[in-house]
């Protein structure tokens, strides 16, 4: 392991859902203050990549990195998982996953839902998780929403508190798996300029994303999978503004709007 390493790493990677094979050898890398967007089209193999990344989904072939460190795995082809638990908690605690649907906590406040790992994970104390949990509030614009219920915030707001809540984790990386997809094209925007703002930080993020003119701003590196492998790959100037492959220039003549 050395300081040089991706933060994560995907080598190889094949996954299969019974005799259903989604992934089909892909190798993906960010690199510390670097943000990878994949793009392609639904069934495509993204959201599956992502969950593989954080060990959500277990992939049968192929190699999973943490800044150099292997994923320990045991058994084989669709008996293979991860043989040590303990590795598994650390890389998800450094790899903070925030998904399409929010999963808030109901019966929790945002401020509660926000504390919660911290605290309960990573048995940090809860005056200093607190103090952390109001200002990354404060940072995603619903300081004044921390004693609110989940029902009763927008699902812009929402997603900005499921943010604030993997932001509490202070993990090595972020990884968005549509998080723009379920919200109205107004409440979109709020998620989106969060985002940039966590881009322009240089924050290590992979991110799943229907939006392409997201992915174009925020991108340093844009991969374009197409039935479970990568067709094509490279800086967003590239794919975006000189597609070379036909099935790229097809897809994002139907989702790129003016």
């Amino acid at each position: 392991m050395t300081s040089t390493a991706p933060v994560i790493e995907i080598r190889d990677l094949h996954k299969s859902y019974g005799p259903l094979e989604v992934i089909k050898g892909v190798s993906i890398a960010a690199q510390r203050g670097q943000v990878v967007s994949l793009i392609g089209s639904s069934g495509s193999g993204k959201s599956t990549l992502l969950r593989c990344c954080n060990l959500l989904e277990d992939s049968q072939s192929g190699d999973v990195f943490f800044e150099g460190e292997p994923v320990k795995w045991t058994g084989s082809g669709l008996r293979r998982h991860p043989s040590d638990r303990a590795q598994v908690v650390r890389f998800r605690t450094n790899l903070a996953m925030v998904f399409q649907q929010f999963n808030l906590w109901a019966h929790m406040t945002i401020l509660q839902n926000v504390m919660e790992a911290p605290v309960t994970v990573l048995g940090q104390p809860a005056a200093d998780v607190e103090k952390r949990a109001r200002m990354l509030l404060d940072k995603v614009g619903i300081g004044d929403k921390a004693d609110n219920w989940p029902a009763q915030l927008s699902g812009g707001q929402q997603q900005r508190a499921a943010i604030a809540r993997a932001l509490c984790m202070e993990p090595k990386a972020l990884l968005f798996d549509e998080p723009t997809s379920a919200l109205d094209p107004e409440l979109q925007q709020e998620v989106v300029k969060v985002i940039k703002d966590l881009a322009g930080e240089h924050r290590t993020m992979i991110l799943v994303t229907h939006d392409m003119r997201l992915a174009s701003d925020v991108s340093d590196h844009v991969v374009f999978l197409h039935q479970g492998k990568i067709e094509e790959q490279g800086p967003p100037e590239g794919l975006f503004g000189a597609p070379k492959t036909d099935r790229l220039r097809q897809f994002l003549s139907a989702t790129m709007t003016v």
